[in-house]
């Protein structure tokens, strides 16, 4: 019998202490079954094992530091008016904590700020990266945006923190054609291993939908809705034993835009343009210290450019890091 058997057997005879022995039997039974089907399951991926393969082990424990950003540059043109407005978001930071079963995956993540009552932004973040499919969302409500709003003609506004209000969706998708030799989650979550060198072309899919409201001196609304259909390129490198450096992107052209600026004198609607689109880039930096012990670099970046300058330009960066220390038992 294997050490996590035996872990597992004294957890559950721990916990089932209190139940009468028959029904303990059979939560060893049932909880061993569960066991064997996982580890089957996890062993059976449909990888090319020279190239990619599974952690040897079932446990990977992995804690996170996290930063993030955006901006917004927004430009157009109403009856003669030029306006330009730029927001900038506060840096924010979050610790989190990880722990992969088999491939199942559990994640806390809290943010210093926040607890301390310095913060009052809210996010929600969901991430699947599979071997074959995956991506990720972003939701984020923001108050935390400082930046100027201009006028031609008008004194420059500038926008203090707390009278901005923001919510953002960002969401990104991917389908990997040569999933059997490149492998997302050994960049990006490290629920694979890259063995060799590899690349692959992808499909993409991206969706995106901002509302920002200034309340001050000025009533400024900005609103935008984007879905954007394309496909990318992504390459890991394995430049050496233990070393991995993964890069991709993925551009998609927007096939569907809803956009409009409004301020308390003017209302400036955005055309569809071409080419408006979102790209998505990611970047990882993986190295296995020593052995099932590693340190990852990896980090996300989005940005959009919808419309034209002589009507109305819209341009959003928003970008994510993670410095990561993992271990595998």
């Amino acid at each position: 019998m294997s050490q996590i058997s035996r872990i597992l057997l004294l957890a559950l005879a721990l916990c089932g202490a209190v139940l009468p022995a028959s029904a303990q039997r059979r939560l060893v039974r049932q909880a061993l079954f569960v066991d064997s089907l996982m580890l089957m399951r996890y062993r059976r991926a449909d990888v090319d094992t020279s190239y990619v393969m599974r952690p040897p082990t079932r446990f990977t424990v992995t804690a996170r530091y996290n930063v993030a950003g955006s901006r917004f540059d927004v430009e157009g043109v109403y009856d003669g008016l030029h306006l330009h407005s730029r927001l900038r978001s506060d840096y924010k930071s979050t610790l989190s904590l990880g722990v992969n079963y088999l491939g199942v995956s559990l994640a806390l993540a809290l943010n210093p700020a926040k607890l301390l009552g310095r913060y009052r932004d809210y996010e929600l973040g969901l991430v699947y990266y599979g071997k074959h499919y995956g991506g990720d969302l972003i939701w984020q409500e923001a108050r935390n945006y400082t930046g100027y709003y201009e006028e031609m003609g008008q004194p420059r506004l500038d926008l203090p923190a707390g009278n901005m209000l923001m919510r953002t969706l960002n969401a990104s998708g991917y389908f990997v054609f040569n999933h059997r030799r490149f492998s997302y989650p050994a960049a990006m979550t490290q629920g694979y291993i890259q063995r060799r060198s590899a690349g692959s072309w992808m499909l993409a899919a991206s969706v995106q939908t901002q509302h920002a409201r200034y309340s001050g001196d000025y009533e400024i609304r900005l609103r935008i809705a984007n879905l954007g259909l394309g496909c990318g390129y992504g390459y890991n490198c394995v430049p050496g034993r233990g070393w991995l450096i993964h890069l991709s992107v993925l551009p998609t052209l927007i096939v569907y835009n809803h956009t409009a600026l409004t301020n308390d004198s003017a209302r400036v609607r955005m055309e569809y343009h071409v080419p408006d689109v979102i790209v998505t880039s990611r970047a990882a930096i993986v190295y296995e210290v020593r052995r099932n012990q590693f340190l990852a670099l990896s980090g996300v970046y989005y940005f959009t450019d919808i419309g034209g300058k002589e009507h109305l330009d819209i341009q959003s960066n928003k970008w994510r890091m993670r410095l990561a220390y993992g271990f595998r038992f």
